[in-house]
């Protein structure tokens, strides 16, 4: 069983970019550091006992509840997906980690673990099964031989293929949604 590594726990930068979204409002994008960890915009952490807080609405909590439901439709959603390749839910997420990582080389199994939020001997253990599988190789690095890099096989590249497509197009399904709910919170008068 894997442990989870709190984000407020990492060390590293992240890199945050703005764009406008297709409705016109400036959005921020968190690209993870090379440690994979990273805290959102907003922040990580709840505020401190004692410190003011506004008061929560119905509203609110509706908006929270339909948040954290389309989450986890999506997460469902991309289990059942790749379940149906053949894939692990966790393969599938070490996986894009792997095909996600910034640079010519591929990860280390200390960026597969910040990527994963996992600690280092639950990224080793879930790289050993993935290895067993033909899902992903372990290589030498080109220029330090003491670092192991992780590398998509043949097989599994073709299967990231075939989920990555139908993944964007889900999340941009879900945007309006996240839009939306961050457009009635931002417009309350006391926010």
């Amino acid at each position: 069983m894997s442990s989870p590594v709190s984000p407020s726990s990492s060390v590293g930068q992240s890199v945050q970019s703005e764009r406008f979204s297709q409705s016109g409002r400036l959005s921020r994008s968190v690209r993870l550091s090379h440690s994979g960890r990273s805290s959102s915009p907003v922040g990580t952490s709840c505020p401190a006992r004692g410190a003011d807080v506004p008061q929560l609405t119905s509203e609110d909590y509706e908006n929270l509840l339909a948040f954290r439901t389309g989450l986890r439709r999506f997460l469902h959603w991309s289990q059942t997906q790749a379940r149906a390749v053949g894939l692990t839910p966790a393969q599938h997420q070490l996986l894009l980690a792997i095909k996600g990582h910034p640079g010519a080389q591929g990860p280390t199994v200390s960026d597969l673990a910040g990527y994963l939020l996992l600690r280092h001997h639950s990224a080793v253990e879930l790289i050993d099964r993935a290895e067993a599988a033909g899902l992903v190789q372990r290589g030498g690095d080109e220029q330090d031989g003491r670092i192991t890099r992780i590398r998509l096989t043949a097989d599994s590249e073709t299967r990231l293929t075939r989920l990555a497509p139908a993944h964007l197009d889900e999340l941009k399904n879900f945007a309006p949604i996240l839009d939306q709910l961050v457009v009635q919170w931002s417009s309350r008068p006391d926010r």
